[in-house]
């Protein structure tokens, strides 16, 4: 752990000189989903046609669920949270970025730390109500936020952007055929 902090502090400048360094994969921004509605309208559509997921070790079952564990943790509370001093710094240096330009990177595969196994064997429609459910759970909630487990606190207009920014970013692997 002291090691971990000694090497965040070592490269924190560069990384709030230049918070891209701090991203990979490919990007998702809110041109591809500007309002909750929007969003919530392209996963229900995920029903018709033969969607598929393109360069993900995920089925879209799988992806439905990283999303909606997403979303629900936001209203609940994270699993794992990063430690304080990584939120105060590199994560909220990320989410400016992210923030101030409307669209997010990260890695398509990764999971929520501490969020539980992604079920292989959920179909698409169970899939697909769970992140209806949350995205709807998500409008309805009237108290705080739970801290994002990277970007720390975060307003309900926020966190909304950054759902949609994340079900963007994931967005770029579904193929509607």
């Amino acid at each position: 752990m002291q090691n971990e902090r000694r090497r965040l502090l070592r490269v924190t400048p560069v990384l709030l000189a230049s918070p891209a360094l701090l991203l990979t994969g490919c990007a998702g921004d809110l041109e591809t989903f500007k309002t909750w509605k929007q969003a919530r309208r392209a996963v229900f559509d995920l029903l018709f046609g033969s969607p598929k997921l393109q360069q993900s070790p995920w089925s879209l079952a799988q992806l439905l669920q990283h999303l909606a564990q997403s979303i629900e943790y936001s209203v609940k509370g994270y699993p794992e949270l990063k430690p304080a001093w990584f939120r105060a710094t590199a994560g909220n240096a990320a989410w400016a970025f992210f923030n101030a330009r409307g669209s997010m990177s990260h890695s398509l595969d990764e999971p929520i730390p501490g969020a539980p196994a992604l079920d292989a064997e959920l179909s698409l429609k169970l899939a697909v109500q769970r992140t209806l459910d949350a995205m709807d759970a998500f409008a309805a909630h009237k108290g705080e936020y739970a801290p994002h487990f990277a970007y720390g606190p975060l307003s309900r207009e926020d966190y909304e952007r950054a759902h949609l920014m994340h079900l963007a970013n994931h967005w770029s692997q579904v193929s509607k055929t």
